[in-house]
């Protein structure tokens, strides 16, 4: 490829040079100024959308349990975040868990590659259509690129039993309390969100807990909602352990129904 020539992926395609649009798909979805040419376009944006769902759940309904990873697209090879994020990406793969990022460079590419460093290991990236191009990571077994963020989002909650966030920048925070969103408003079934690094995130935690939790804007149990440790071996620890707890759940669950089907009417 001509040196310094733009590329962008958008779904299934790749676009290069004059071809690169100036606006992403998200952006011009959420547009509102301009004329009413939206009347006739939006229609036609819901049947791509959809086919994006129709694609990710296609690709994905047959994943192993799975656990997403978050962290910086911006960390060096050399530094102990990428180091701990190979480490995470081995233990859980280990432990028999398919591993999800964002397909991207920095941490996400250090869990995919320590996935793809066990036998069996299943490397999962989710990419996303940005001004600035971000090539799926060399490690990615199952590569799904995405025009749309909120179909992106959805692939990470449906398809993961828990979340893993190393240091990472905006993009990480967005995903981090969406996550908890989620889970503290029981839109989703409860899952183990885990943060990975106490000097990094422990600014936040204690703003979270001093001006959240102390001024009455969350509940004092909402902070269970968050796990933090340095230790790989931990943080696999707490989403196994979810996970057994979740299977005794529906184990109970399914003897109870079976036990009011036999009861006499």
């Amino acid at each position: 490829m001509r040196a310094n020539r733009r590329e962008r992926r958008q779904g299934q395609a790749v676009v290069r040079g004059n071809l690169v649009p100036e606006s992403t798909h998200d952006q011009r979805l959420l547009a509102r100024q301009g004329s009413s040419d939206w009347v006739h376009m939006d229609p036609w944006r819901v049947l791509r959308i959809q086919a994006e769902f129709v694609e990710g759940f296609g690709q994905l309904a047959e994943l192993p349990r799975a656990v997403t990873v978050f962290g910086s697209a911006r960390t060096p090879e050399e530094t102990p975040d990428y180091e701990t994020g190979r480490k995470l990406g081995i233990a859980l793969a280990q432990a028999g868990f398919a591993v999800i990022t964002g397909g991207g460079p920095g941490v996400m590419e250090a869990a995919n590659r320590g996935a793809t460093e066990v036998d069996g290991g299943v490397s999962v990236g989710l990419g996303i259509e940005l001004p600035f191009e971000q090539r799926m990571n060399d490690y990615v077994d199952l590569g799904i690129e995405f025009r749309y963020f909120f179909v992106r989002k959805t692939m990470f909650v449906k398809y993961s039993c828990g979340f893993i966030a190393l240091p990472g920048g905006f993009g990480t925070l967005d995903e981090l309390f969406e996550s908890l969103t989620l889970v503290q408003t029981r839109k989703v079934t409860s899952f183990p969100v885990v943060l990975m690094g106490s000097e990094f995130w422990g600014g936040l935690l204690e703003w979270i807990k001093s001006q959240l939790a102390g001024t009455g804007k969350i509940a004092p149990q909402d902070l269970d909602l968050i796990k933090v440790t340095d230790d790989v071996d931990e943080a696999v620890k707490i989403i196994t352990d979810s996970e057994l707890h979740r299977s005794r759940q529906l184990d109970e669950e399914r003897e109870a129904a079976r036990a009011q089907v036999g009861e006499p009417q």
